[in-house]
């Protein structure tokens, strides 16, 4: 079945429309395919499944991996989320800017976000889970995170009062993080999509 591929007007960032078939008894969708994925410049070496479920207001991110560099496939497997990515890569016209999409289980859509880019969701049902491949396997030691609502962003979340993790309440804005010593800054530079 075809994949289609929708841009989103950040470089790499897309949005995955897999093949499905559907009928009277349900349906049936090729979330991922190697050939497909590769003709469409999408990454084809997923090294991590991550699963996640929270609940109504949760806010989870702004988070990002540079040891190893983590891309991350993300999608709504219940309920329904606004999928959010931010642009780290200090190369890239769009640096510091952000996608968000209101996502639901049934729309079945994939958000791929390569490594160089932030990425966090709002749950907006009772409950919502999250479901991401990475190309990366996680190592705490080199992760870190960007506030939530940094007014230098500025994302349009759905929520305005979200459940957070002391950690992304704490988090710092992106200016303070891009201060930091350049020896202890990660490098995100515009690889393709296909790490």
């Amino acid at each position: 079945m075809k994949v289609d591929v929708e841009e989103t007007g950040i470089p790499d960032l897309k949005v995955v429309h897999p093949g499905k078939f559907e009928d009277e008894r349900g349906f049936f969708v090729e979330v991922y395919r190697q050939d497909e994925y590769h003709l469409r410049d999408l990454p084809t070496n997923f090294v991590q499944l991550n699963h996640s479920r929270s609940v109504r207001g949760t806010v989870r991110g702004l988070h990002f991996q540079w040891d190893p560099p983590m891309g991350k496939l993300m999608r709504v497997l219940s309920g329904c989320a606004f999928l959010v990515a931010v642009d780290l890569r200090k190369d890239s016209p769009t640096f510091g800017k952000w996608y968000g999409r209101e996502t639901r289980h049934q729309d079945r859509v994939l958000i791929w976000a390569p490594a160089g880019f932030a990425r966090g969701f709002a749950v907006l049902s009772d409950f919502a889970e999250i479901e991401y491949l990475t190309t990366g396997t996680y190592n705490g030691a080199c992760e870190a995170g960007i506030l939530w609502n940094d007014p230098a962003i500025g994302i349009d979340w759905p929520v305005t009062q979200p459940i957070l993790s002391a950690k992304d309440t704490d988090a710092p804005l992106l200016a303070d993080w891009c201060r930091r010593p350049e020896s202890d800054l990660p490098v995100f530079t515009l690889a393709g999509a296909s790490e």
